[in-house]
């Protein structure tokens, strides 16, 4: 609603407007938002009031234009607090995204020395590689390679992994509680393949993300991750 005896200016009103349809879901990611025209007979404001709030929407990012087609809505991007556990499940639920997982390649190996040190094991211990591609609304976010322990996790299957979330595949069939994580970050340009496999241009940034979770004094997962550049941002409040 934009009332013109509000006091707040009637572009913040009309920005305030399309925000709330961006945050419940009635606008989507890439939908086209009506046309200067509409948007002035259906909030009965000028064209310079429309401009000036797809200026602001656009300064904040959150639409951007097509020259000849119209002006969208822009894609989300998700703000991961580093000051706690999470898991992309559960993040991307938050902001109404349907996750999915699936699964590239599942191996039984004998871990290198690389993998071993990272593990807190001896080399040759058999372990689990995992390759996954993690979605968002069928859009691909992560590309995952996982290590994880065969001792801790016998029996354990790809189909397991695409039908249900890692995490909750740990808790609920082999009652494993993640105590803490460790993380390392760096930004790094796409390769070719990770390009391919995220529907990304090659060299694009990425970010790579290093994961090591702990039960106890026991490393149950080891984790290398690209993450699109485009899509994810990390946060640490300092006080």
């Amino acid at each position: 609603m934009v009332e013109k005896d509000n006091r707040l200016p009637l572009y913040y009103q009309l920005m305030d407007v399309i925000i709330g349809k961006i945050e419940s879901g009635e606008l989507k990611d890439h939908d086209k938002l009506p046309s200067e025209r509409e948007l002035c007979e259906t909030y009965n404001v000028s064209r310079t009031t429309v401009r000036q709030t797809m200026q602001e929407l656009e300064k904040e990012k959150l639409i951007y234009k097509q020259h000849g087609k119209g002006t969208f809505v822009s894609p989300k991007v998700i703000n991961q607090s580093l000051l706690k556990f999470y898991s992309f499940t559960e993040e991307m639920k938050k902001i109404n995204k349907i996750p999915s997982t699936k699964v590239l390649a599942f191996e039984e190996i004998e871990s290198d020395i690389k993998t071993a040190k990272k593990m807190n094991i001896n080399e040759g211990t058999k372990v689990y590689k995992i390759t996954r591609l993690r979605f968002a609304d069928d859009e691909p976010m992560m590309y995952e390679t996982s290590y994880l322990p065969h001792s801790r996790f016998p029996e354990l299957n790809g189909a397991d992994l695409e039908s249900m979330p890692m995490y909750t595949l740990f808790r609920e069939k082999y009652e494993a509680i993640i105590t803490k994580a460790s993380e390392r970050f760096a930004a790094i340009p796409t390769s070719k393949k990770e390009a391919s496999l995220l529907n990304i241009q090659e060299g694009e940034p990425s970010l790579l993300i290093n994961r090591i979770s702990f039960e106890g004094d026991n490393v149950i997962e080891y984790t290398i991750t690209i993450a699109r550049g485009d899509k994810f941002t990390y946060s640490v409040e300092l006080n």
